[in-house]
């Protein structure tokens, strides 16, 4: 991963309803728009950079709440995440892209594909490639410290986690032979406290009943759109893991599916060259 410094003095810097977003942007061609996931941030996406920029134009933000992004007290949802997507790509003046969304983030590449589908999206879509992530809310299988930050006893779990129990906690959604080392833990964690985050990521946790809420008009998003999507999936992920798989191509037969038999949670981390080297193949 690259380091953190590095990818801090690179930011620049975008006003969203009287919020700084932190954003990336670099290389030449066609734009890739890149959304992470919870709870983590763009800096994710590090180990595929490179690769992707040789030949794209890559455009990555971390998300209201999340990594050097503004965390206000509260006004967190999919659909406010979705406008900060529209928000970035018209400040830089794009009206088509192509997307990669992980975790958190495929939720909001559904809402955006959801309003492209209404003919109320600002830009348009080219390609979207999922990985692991709550794609089918019913079969999101979140660890049990989601379940309790998502609970009205979510500020104590904000309180009391450490870096040590984060670390314990993080390292169970990777693959058995891709555990994070102490510095990439050390980087994640760095990233979440970052304007006192650790403080606020049970507010950042309702995108759980957001799924729940909105799973119809997301789920229902994706079958129009098969022929330009695919999913990316780390089988040994415990939350969205190989059962996601499944279930996608079981309902949606004719989108690209690829599945890592090793990995967990963050493809683009655990086996970075397969993720780039499938990404820029399904994207031409």
């Amino acid at each position: 991963m690259m380091v953190l410094a590095s990818w801090k003095s690179a930011r620049q810097t975008l006003r969203f309803e009287g919020h700084d977003i932190a954003y990336w942007t670099d290389g030449d061609g066609p734009p890739l728009l890149l959304i992470h996931g919870f709870p983590t941030s763009s800096h994710d996406w590090t180990p595929i950079w490179q690769a992707l920029t040789e030949k794209y134009r890559v455009i990555a933000c971390d998300l209201l709440g999340f990594g050097l992004s503004a965390k206000p007290s509260s006004g967190y949802s999919i659909h406010r995440q979705a406008d900060l997507q529209e928000a970035l790509l018209g400040e830089l003046g794009i009206s088509h892209a192509d997307l990669l969304v992980h975790d958190y983030g495929v939720s909001v590449g559904q809402e955006l594909l959801a309003r492209e589908n209404e003919g109320g999206l600002s830009f348009s879509i080219g390609q979207m490639v999922f990985l692991n992530g709550g794609i089918f809310p019913g079969e999101h299988r979140p660890r049990p410290i989601q379940k309790l930050g998502a609970s009205p006893l979510g500020f104590l779990i904000s309180l009391l986690t450490t870096r040590e129990r984060f670390g314990k906690s993080f390292s169970e959604v990777f693959g058995p032979e891709t555990q994070p080392t102490k510095q990439e833990l050390d980087t994640y964690w760095s990233l979440i406290c970052e304007n006192s985050g650790n403080r606020i990521t049970h507010k950042l946790l309702g995108y759980m009943k957001d799924r729940e809420v909105h799973k119809e008009r997301w789920v229902s998003a994706l079958g129009p759109n098969q022929a330009r999507i695919g999913l990316i999936n780390g089988a040994l992920d415990p939350v969205s893991g190989e059962h996601v798989f499944e279930v996608w191509r079981r309902e949606l037969p004719d989108a690209r599916a690829h599945l890592l038999p090793t990995i967990g949670h963050y493809p683009q981390v655990e086996a970075q060259e397969a993720v780039a080297s499938k990404v820029l193949e399904w994207l031409g």
